[in-house]
């Protein structure tokens, strides 16, 4: 069985903060060699479902959204409606659970983006541990503490698998963290099996590429909060 090489977190210019194009992103995992490629705008998945029928041979997209909670980031794979921001994180992973989605943790301890240390977020945590399928363990933006270590560590102490992913918001990011799967992926049920036994592959972008952020989110709200352009 070919192994499948998945990043599982990235974003494009449906989000507020990055100006990567959809079809550049895509083109980009496809030419480093990746297999499937998770789409996770901010609270919307049109960019995903385009690409998702206009991936280039040898790469699947993943219909994904990063969905902002009360009190952190959850990442919901294999949707088909996007899930509403500013529900609790239970509430939320409840939502893409009834879509027979899979529900990941994003980098719960990096101190510059909401998780660990907001109003709530210890309970909040606790709650959603029990609907989790995933822990990202492994954030390439993540690049100023120690919060991968510790993302890991819940992930292990709570019986959870760890994933490596790019969180890509510019294209040179696209696959310097991905996560390799021995078994297919291509349906949330094949993803939930095959989670059960991964090897994680990761690498440090530089600092430098998160400088791009800000300003991305400075062009996309002089167009009016970074609606796609996707033709």
């Amino acid at each position: 069985m070919p192994r499948a090489m998945a990043d599982l977190h990235c974003h494009t210019s449906a989000s507020f903060d990055s100006l990567s194009r959809p079809e550049t992103v895509v083109r980009a995992a496809a030419q480093r060699g990746l297999t499937h490629l998770a789409i996770t705008d901010h609270d919307r998945i049109d960019a995903a479902l385009a690409m998702r029928d206009a991936a280039p041979d040898g790469l699947s997209v993943i219909v994904g959204q990063e969905v902002r909670t009360r009190a952190g980031d959850l990442v919901a794979l294999y949707v088909e409606r996007s899930i509403p921001p500013g529900l609790t994180m239970s509430d939320a992973a409840l939502r893409v659970r009834d879509q027979g989605g899979i529900v990941g943790l994003a980098h719960p301890f990096d101190r510059f983006r909401a998780g660990a240390g907001r109003g709530g977020w210890e309970d909040e945590l606790q709650a959603v541990l029990p609907l989790l399928d995933y822990v990202e363990a492994w954030n390439a933006r993540l690049m100023v503490g120690d919060g991968n270590r510790r993302a890991a560590e819940l992930a292990r102490h709570n019986g959870l698998p760890g994933v490596a992913v790019s969180d890509a918001h510019t294209v040179m990011e696209i696959g310097v963290a991905y996560t390799i799967f021995d078994s297919p992926i291509d349906t949330a049920a094949q993803m939930r099996s095959a989670l059960r036994e991964i090897k994680l592959v990761s690498a440090h972008g530089s600092r430098l590429i998160r400088l791009g952020t800000p300003v991305a989110k400075l062009v996309q709200r002089m167009r009016g909060n970074g609606r796609v352009r996707l033709a």
